[in-house]
Order: structure tokens, then sequence, then C-alpha cells
């Protein structure tokens, strides 16, 4: 096994969306960085692919994350600029939901909670009922009494995209990289940080652990135990009208809160023309996994129950037929927030899981809030919602 005597600044564990955005933004700042990733990103076995991810700016699961959508978006345009790659898309969001009890959206409270942070920060929306969101977008199938949200600066961001965009970025200043290289265990010795991984053993003055549904493998039992697997499947549906009205220019990103169902859906506009279909997809939660474990094979028989239960009585003109499917993984908390800090007892080993299905529309701007801590930087966004601390309560 090597030994590489040079110790980095620090050494990130995990190049997805929060991975490579924090290795870019160190190595931006001139720190010797080293990511190291067991697969080669950007990759489909995580929790950061599926060719686009919602992205919106009042943030209904907490007014806090607000600045972090606002923040990324802005460091989105900048990659743009740097790279000539197309990253964000700001088709406008909609948000579909009812009155009395309906589907669970990551916390309570959540279409009310939108509408507050949007208010606060001053974000422009629209609130519209029923009859206006058929009007303006008749794909829907919605009834009486139902009633929306649309926010014109949502839209959809490309993972894959912005994952190989910042390692880029990253590697023209200067930062390290090991891929295909699994992480074994690592130990805080002698003022540093050891990493062990299958091929070699690092070191660092500190560790940015940003694995995803890995990190409880990292970590010891009861720290482990705050985090939750749970599959995903992503399907993307024919479609059976014409393709136009599901392009961007007409077909928002959306988020459904369901009447009678547990859980709600959301989808994406026509990408590719009418071969290409319509990504839609839901959330559940009902068994643990992980990464190991979890199916990655899609059924015919989730195919059909997905476009029967929650594809053809809220969406007019997508057909029964998958185009293709993906399956994703969410690293889920008790309280279904993020955590952003240092190992307990630590201030070398920093933990990032932004997670519970929502973390990527943030994950630019955490990634400077990473490199901030690393570096001992001022924090320049809220921290205490993001602490270990909540769970001891």
């Amino acid at each position: 096994m090597n030994s590489h005597a040079t110790p980095y600044d620090v050494i990130v564990i995990g190049l997805g969306a929060m991975g490579s955005a924090a290795t870019w933004q160190l190595a931006k700042r001139g720190a010797r960085v080293l990511g190291i990733d067991r697969f080669s990103p950007p990759h489909g076995f995580g929790s950061s692919h599926g060719d686009t991810r919602i992205t919106r700016l009042a943030i209904g699961e907490g007014d806090h994350l607000t600045p972090l959508a606002i923040r990324s978006h802005e460091i989105w345009r900048e990659i743009e600029r740097a790279l000539d790659v197309e990253l964000l898309t700001q088709n406008g969001g909609l948000i579909v939901s009812a009155p009395g009890p309906k589907s669970f959206t990551h916390v309570e409270g959540f279409f009310a909670n939108t509408i507050a942070a949007a208010k606060h920060h001053g974000i422009a929306h629209e609130l519209l009922d029923a009859q206006e969101i058929r009007n303006r977008f008749p794909p829907f199938r919605v009834r009486d009494g139902e009633f929306g949200y649309f926010e014109s600066s949502a839209g959809f961001v490309r993972p894959e995209t912005a994952i190989a965009s910042q390692l880029e970025l990253a590697k023209r200043a200067g930062a390290d990289f090991r891929t295909q290289e699994r992480v074994v265990r690592f130990e805080e010795a002698a003022g540093r940080v050891e990493i062990e991984t299958e091929a070699a053993r690092y070191r660092a003055d500190r560790i940015v652990l940003t694995a995803g549904a890995w990190l409880p493998s990292l970590l010891e039992p009861t720290l482990a135990s705050l985090f939750r697997i749970y599959r995903q499947v992503l399907f993307w549906f024919a479609l059976d009208a014409p393709v136009s009205r599901f392009e961007p220019a007409r077909f928002p990103v959306f988020i459904r809160e369901l009447t009678g169902e547990a859980q709600g859906i959301y989808g994406f506009p026509a990408l590719d023309g009418k071969a290409g279909g319509l990504k839609i997809a839901t959330e559940t939660y009902a068994t643990a996994t992980s990464p190991d474990l979890v199916e990655r094979v899609v059924s015919e028989e989730e195919i059909a129950a997905m476009h029967g239960r929650f594809v053809a009585p809220y969406l007019e003109g997508v057909g029964r037929g998958c185009v293709k499917t993906a399956v994703c993984l969410y690293t889920v908390t008790p309280d279904f927030g993020f955590v952003i800090d240092w190992l307990p007892g630590s201030e070398r080993v920093l933990i990032a899981s932004p997670c519970s299905g929502h973390g990527f529309k943030h994950s630019a701007a955490i990634g400077e809030m990473l490199a901030d801590y690393a570096t001992a930087a001022p924090i320049r966004f809220q921290s205490a919602p993001f602490g270990f601390a909540r769970f001891a309560r």
C-alpha cells in the first residue's frame, strides 16, 4: 500500500453534488486539496444523477435554506460563463396543493412555508386557483378547490454537468483526485487526519465527508443511526400528446401535494423530444436500505403502479410506456434536515449530509460553506440549523 508523506490541507471524501462543489471552492482558495471517490463521478450509483434536479428559491423546508438556493444560482451562472456549459434553466416552478389532509413534503406546512419564504426574501411569485392552473398549464389535471404557487425563478439544474464542471474547475485550480478508490477508514492522529483507502494512505489537516449514502459506513454506530437510506425511483414516461405542451417554455417543473396519499409527486418538462419522455417521480420511506444492497432494477410492476396511481390521475397526455428508469438514494435524518457540522469531539473531521431529497439545489453554495469551515473562514450562512446538537434535545 502506498503511503503519501506530503499532507494535504483538506481531503474531500465523496465527489457528488456537495463534494465536487467543496473541492472546487477549496482549490479556488489555494488549498492543497485531494478529492477521493469510490467511483468515477459523475455516476449513477448515489444521489446526484438523473438528468435534472428541481431548483426553487422559496424553500418550504426552512426559511434558512433560501439564501443557499439564491447563492447557488449565482454560482451556477459563474460556472456557465467559465466553461460555456448549460447548467440552470429557469422555466418556472409550480407547486399544487389542496385544503385538508394531504401528502407529506419533507416538513409540515410545506406550501404555507413556501409562500412565507417568498414574502420574506422578496421572491416574485403568483398564487393561482384551480382554473388559472388549468388555463396556463393544460396538462395538469386539477380539481376544483386545489390551488397553486408559481415561482418564475424556479426551474431545473443538470446534475451530471454541474458535478463534472466543478471537478474540472477544481482540477484547473490545482486539486488532486483519486477515483475508483474506496475509503476504508480514517482516524485523527498527531494533529492530522489519517485516511486509509484500499490502495493507499493519505494525511490531511482536515477532511470533509460528503459520502452521501455511504456516509453511515464511515461513522461509529450511534452517529450512523441518524442517517437512514431509502431507495427512490425516477421514471420517464412516453408522451401521447404533442411534445410542445411539455417543453420548458410551456411546462414548469412541479411538485404536487396529493389528497389521500402519503407522498406527493414531482416532475420536469420534456427535454429530449417526444422520444425522451417526461420525468416524474414520487418519494417512498417504507423500508430502509444501503447503497450496496439496494435493488437497482425497476420492475414492470413498479412502472405500472406508478403510472396508474401517480401519473394518469394527475397528468393528461402522458402514456403508459416507460422510456427509462433510474434508482436514486435518499439519505434521511430524523427531522428530514441537513447535517453540516464537525464530527462530535473533533475540529478536523467535517460531516456534510445535505440530504432528504432536496439537497442538490443548495449544493453549489454549500460547497462555499464547507470551504469556509475547512479553512477556518467566517461562515457566510446560518449554521446552527445544521448541527448535531439538535438531535440531543
